[in-house]
């Protein structure tokens, strides 16, 4: 490989790393400015709609593109967002207190980690899905459930993207407010981009046989 090919791969990646951090940094502070419950929703959503467009590779104003999807989409955000965060909540409160009481808790222990990894394999699917198509608002998580049974190898290479960033997080906790939310959506919004592609070109193939 010469030089020139390698110095610009090296650039094209700190590029994108710098964009994780920007896209970090963004989501974090209009998450916090809605006292976290009423900003996780509209922050979540206007940073997978901003990924999506930075992997569409358009050019915007991050700040402003923000803060204008972020006040749009402030109802509809929460409303999708918001329960999902409590079912989660809910399943990990289970799972430590199960896992406090013993062995003898184990079946119901188990129920919840397997019902967390459930929950994390279709909201993976969420975020870019409510960025890329324009449905219903109740329409996202039934069809991130589909998404996550019928492409089971999918969801399983996004749940191993989620486990490495989360391994590296609690490894070095300071990458939680400096790089981890931003890695995850960028990272998750490239791979259910070419999720998207590849499932919409073999719906196209079957409707052309």
């Amino acid at each position: 490989m010469n030089h020139p090919a390698m110095s610009f791969r090296i650039q094209a990646a700190c590029s994108e790393v710098i964009w994780a951090v920007r896209l970090n940094l963004v989501w974090l502070v209009f998450t916090l400015a809605g006292g976290v419950i009423l900003g996780l929703g509209p922050a979540t959503v206007a940073a997978y709609t901003l990924a999506r467009r930075h992997a569409r590779n358009e050019t915007f104003q991050v700040w402003r593109e923000f803060w204008t999807v972020y006040r749009r989409e402030f109802v509809r955000a929460s409303l999708l967002v918001l329960p999902a965060v409590l079912v989660a909540i809910v399943l990990v409160g289970n799972y430590l207190y199960f896992s406090a009481l013993g062995p003898g808790y184990g079946v119901p222990r188990i129920a919840s980690f397997v019902a967390l990894i459930l929950l994390a394999g279709v909201g993976a699917h969420v975020g870019p899905l409510y960025a890329h198509y324009d449905l219903p608002p109740w329409a996202y998580w039934p069809k991130a459930a589909q998404l996550a049974l019928l492409r089971p190898a999918s969801t399983v290479i996004l749940l191993l993207a989620l486990s490495a960033i989360a391994y590296a997080t609690t490894a070095l906790p300071l990458l939680a407010p400096l790089f981890s939310f931003g890695a995850w959506i960028y990272l998750n919004t490239w791979l259910c981009q070419r999720f998207f592609q590849e499932n919409e070109a073999r719906l196209l193939s079957k409707g052309n046989s």
